[in-house]
């Protein structure tokens, strides 16, 4: 498939991002992968170029580090094969007290969930906005609505940055969408080291299903993209109901998930 359209996504190796890189060549988009293992990117992009005849960049990038974002950046910036859908999906979690954890381990975690799509964002839009054509995807987490330290006020952070961006696009096109899912079978929660034995069968997304629903509620133009039922239900609770009750819950799946 020859195409001139090309996609970005970060911490695209794994889980959700590995999913939108195979969603979006089986859309026709060269794709252009970032992540930190060097090994997997390259296995990636030769089997996403084989499965579907597409370019396949990679960028091997620790996004902790400002050089490595920079170098991001500068692939956002070419006006020569311009990026028309932008994921910001890295991220990790940390399984510890705020009062208890490492602050570099903190301030890793905001330059990874907050100032990295920050960064990247503002270097992609006015050029998507120049053109008047572009998506920008942000994997956020319903998470973004409780009280569960560090992670969950990041994840708020994307998902009020995002719904600025889209309302301030609209009528425009680029489309900027917050994506907020529950718990997802992924590699993140045993990277974290967190205990999610107790979650019932039902609770767990797949990561295909997440970024379809993502996928087609950006390109209707929606700021919000809740996959699954049962998320629908407890992002509506979260977001509207009493905020003494939402912050004990956040902090009881907090605590739950922490190894002893």
């Amino acid at each position: 498939m020859n195409t001139s359209k090309f996609a970005l996504i970060t911490g695209s190796t794994a889980g959700i991002g590995a999913s939108f890189a195979e969603l979006l060549a089986r859309e026709g988009f060269n794709l252009v992968l970032v992540a930190r293992d060097r090994n997997r990117l390259d296995e990636s992009a030769k089997n996403l170029s084989n499965a579907h005849n597409v370019r396949c960049e990679v960028i091997q990038a620790d996004l902790t580090k400002n050089d490595a974002v920079s170098r991001v950046e500068k692939r956002l910036l070419n006006l020569q094969e311009p990026i028309e859908v932008l994921v910001n999906n890295a991220g990790f979690g940390i399984n510890k007290s705020f009062l208890l954890s490492d602050i570099d381990a903190e301030k890793e975690l905001l330059e990874v969930l907050v100032q990295t799509p920050m960064r990247l964002m503002h270097a992609v839009l006015p050029i998507m906005r120049a053109r008047n054509s572009g998506t920008v995807i942000n994997v956020s987490s319903v998470a973004g609505w409780i009280a569960g330290g560090t992670y969950s006020a990041s994840k708020s952070y994307l998902t009020v940055l995002s719904e600025s961006l889209h309302t301030e696009l609209q009528g425009t096109g680029v489309h900027v969408t917050s994506l907020c899912p529950g718990f997802t079978r992924t590699e993140f929660h045993e990277r974290g080291r967190m205990k999610m034995d107790s979650l019932p069968a039902f609770m767990w997304l797949t990561s295909e299903d997440v970024v379809a629903k993502a996928w087609s509620d950006s390109q209707k133009g929606r700021a919000l993209s809740i996959p699954g039922w049962q998320y629908g239900i407890l992002s509506f609770i979260t977001r509207f109901g009493p905020r003494p009750l939402i912050r004990k819950i956040g902090m009881n799946v907090r605590v739950k998930q922490r190894q002893k």
